[in-house]
Parts: structure tokens; C-alpha cells; sequence
């Protein structure tokens, strides 16, 4: 039987972007992806500067909008909106899109992707690990690197672990001229009524996609708030092209990257950024250093590489995600200020990561003072409030 030198389980950013890496530099690859592309993924689908420089020679870009505004908002009160002057901030793509542009630089590359092949199950052995597919088919490879998300059939095999774990609920919301119109170079962020959440509109041409994303165990409150939010909009009579939701899990910080000749890479390893759930950037990215680890045949210098470049982003999130979950109006009210939006701008630009910006001595100072503040009246109680005839 033939032993492939890599193969890659899933065909989104963090797999392809390892074989693209891993192809190009010789490797005997092949992409094993249960769809077929272009195949609909339920993803905001915004593009920060990190993800955009990932990509840069790879691929143009085929992005429906570029954003220079933000509007803020506190559960729909409290609004205002930055314009940035110096560029666009976020580049708005669909999914289905930007995937199959990066299956076809993989295969430029030198990759072989095949579709609409599902892996049941992995098996190492001191010669190979060996893939049993959905159809019953056995392949073997020295090297699996395994980008098949959170739930997939890699991280069970290598043991992948969670410190977090969120529901996203979204919705994709065909608009007419006059919508698209207001919402053009503008997306709009709300920081929600429940701990941690927040919601969005993301504007591309001749739609909209809508979502919000909270802790998981508040699914039918997550839902209200998105009822809710759509009914701010004026978009409640809108019918949905696409009405999904999905888990997204953040790895424990001692969580397992690779098991023997299994690597994982993007979603699989739980590789996002915690605070704002961001993981276009952190799946292109791994993927990249896993395909260059494999090439090498240093499969522990992916780990190292990860824990380097990757790790600090996300320890300094969590920092700032404990702080917004039980003070999210001191948020709002930083990023009304210019310090604020320089950070955030910062942020989206890809000109700094969260732990650069958190290492700060105004930040951390900030911070700190966020934390010792008391804890305001249960957001629950607050918009039971303001909704009451008598309020």
C-alpha cells in the first residue's frame, strides 16, 4: 500500500494552508475533505490583517466588502461610530469562496485533494499511522496533520482538551439596495446582555451576515438575544439564505498538540482567540507551522513554534475576556475613546497581537482597575428593566 508522506484531515484554512505549505516544499500530500468545495461554513468570514498578510501571495482575496467604520453598541443602547482613515480594517468574504481559493493554491502547490472523503477513524502504528475513511477504504501516512474542527476525528484521537467553549448562532440575510446601501464599508458590533457575548453585522454586497456568540449552556437566552438584535435592525421580516449554528472550543493551556505522528492545527486544536472568538488568522497560521514542521520532520518543533508565536495572543485574551464578561460597559466607554479605537484599529489591522497591546502599562493599569471595580446588577435584571411598560 502506499504510504503518503502527509495527509491532511479537512479542507478549510488551517488544512489547506498546511498543505500549501507542506506540498510546496516537496512533501507527498494529500487533503482528504468530507464536502465538496465551494461548500457553505458558518463563519462571520471577516478577514483581520494577520489573515490577510497569512494569505498574501497565495491567493487574491475575494472579498464582497471592505470595512473602514465601526458602530458600537451596548445592548443596542449607548451608539456611536469610528471611521478609520488610514485603510480598510476588516475584509468581508464568504466562506464557500475563500476556501475553494485556497484549495486551488494548495493544488497549485502540488497537493492532491480529494472530496467528499470523511475519516472514521485514526490508528498509529511504528511505521505509519494508518486512516480508515467513511467508505471503508484504509490509506496510510507518515504524517497526518488533522484540521477537521473541534469535533472531528483528530482531536479525539490526540486528546485535545477545552478551557471554553461557545455557542455562535448566525444568519446569512439576503438584503435589497437600500440595505446594502447603509450597512457598505460599516460593520456594526453590540456587546450583549449575557456574560461574554456580543453580536454582529458583517456587510458583503447583497447580503448580511448576523450573529451573536455567548458561553455555552445559555442556548435559549443566546437565541433571544439574537431574535432581539435582528428586531433592532429592522430585519425581522428578512428571510434567511442560510440559518446555522456552531461550537467554538478554546484549548486548556496544557492541552496536547500532536500525539506521536498527529498533528493538530486550527479549530482541531482549539487555536482562536478567546475574547473575540477570531480564528480565521490563528487556523491559517498553525496550519502553516504545521506544514513547515512536517516538511522539516520536526513535529515538536510545531509545538514549540505554536507555544511561541500563537499561545501569548491567547493567554492575553482570556485576560480580557474575564475583565469584558463581568464589565462590558467599561469596554464600550474605552473604545470611545482615542486610546481605545487606536487599539482596536491596531488590532484589525494586524499591526499588533492582544499581547502586545495587554503588556501596555496604561492597559494593564486599565485593566486592573476594571477588575477591582464591583460588580454591576445582573444584565438579566438591567434588561428586564429597561423592558418593562413602566421603565
Amino acid at each position: 500500500m502506499t504510504v503518503w508522506e502527509l495527509v491532511v484531515i479537512g479542507g478549510g484554512p488551517a488544512g489547506l494552508s498546511a498543505a500549501h505549505v507542506a506540498a510546496g516544499l516537496g512533501v507527498r500530500t494529500l487533503v482528504l475533505e468530507r464536502a465538496a468545495h465551494p461548500r457553505y461554513k458558518t463563519c462571520g468570514g471577516g478577514l483581520i490583517g494577520t489573515s490577510l498578510a497569512a494569505v498574501a501571495g497565495r491567493i487574491e482575496v475575494p472579498a464582497h466588502d471592505v470595512v473602514d467604520q465601526v458602530t458600537f453598541t451596548l445592548d443596542g443602547r449607548r451608539g456611536f461610530t469610528r471611521r478609520h482613515g488610514g485603510g480598510p480594517l476588516v475584509s468581508m468574504v464568504r466562506r464557500e469562496e475563500f476556501d475553494d481559493r485556497l484549495r486551488a493554491a494548495a493544488v497549485a502547490a502540488g497537493a492532491e485533494v480529494r472530496e467528499r472523503a470523511g475519516v472514521r477513524s485514526l490508528e498509529q502504528t511504528p511505521e505509519a499511522v494508518r486512516l480508515r475513511l467513511a467508505d471503508g477504504e484504509t490509506l496510510l501516512a507518515r504524517t497526518v496533520v488533522g484540521a477537521d474542527g473541534s469535533s472531528g476525528v483528530s482531536a479525539r484521537h490526540v486528546g485535545v482538551r477545552y478551557r471554553q467553549v461557545d455557542l455562535g448562532l448566525e444568519l446569512e440575510l439576503p438584503v435589497p439596495p437600500p440595505q446594502q446601501a447603509r450597512w457598505r464599508h460599516r460593520m456594526l458590533i453590540d456587546w450583549g446582555p449575557l456574560p461574554g457575548s456580543y453580536a454582529w453585522v458583517f456587510p458583503k454586497g447583497d447580503r448580511l451576515t448576523v450573529g451573536v456568540i455567548a458561553a455555552r449552556g445559555e442556548g435559549e437566552r443566546t437565541r433571544r438575544y439574537l431574535r432581539r438584535f435582528v428586531d433592532r435592525l429592522g430585519l425581522a421580516g428578512v428571510s434567511a439564505a442560510h440559518d446555522s449554528g456552531h461550537l467554538t472550543r478554546c484549548r486548556a493551556d496544557d492541552s496536547p498538540l500532536r500525539r506521536g505522528r498527529v498533528l493538530v492545527a486550527g479549530d482541531a486544536a482549539g487555536l482562536l482567540e478567546p475574547w473575540t472568538r477570531e480564528g480565521i488568522s490563528y487556523a491559517l497560521r498553525s496550519g502553516a507551522l504545521a506544514g513547515t514542521a512536517v516538511a522539516g520532520d520536526d513535529l515538536a518543533g510545531y509545538e514549540r513554534a505554536v507555544h511561541d508565536r500563537l499561545v501569548p495572543s491567547m493567554r492575553a485574551g482570556h485576560r480580557l475576556l474575564d475583565v469584558f464578561s463581568r464589565r462590558p460597559e467599561v469596554y464600550h466607554a474605552l473604545l470611545a475613546t482615542p486610546p481605545g479605537w487606536r487599539m482596536f484599529t491596531r488590532f484589525c489591522r494586524g499591526r499588533a497581537e492582544f499581547d502586545e497591546l495587554v503588556g501596555r502599562a496604561p492597559v494593564r493599569a486599565a485593566l486592573a482597575l476594571a477588575a477591582r471595580l464591583p460588580g454591576p446588577r445582573s444584565r438579566r435584571a438591567e434588561v428586564g428593566h429597561a423592558n418593562h411598560p413602566g421603565s
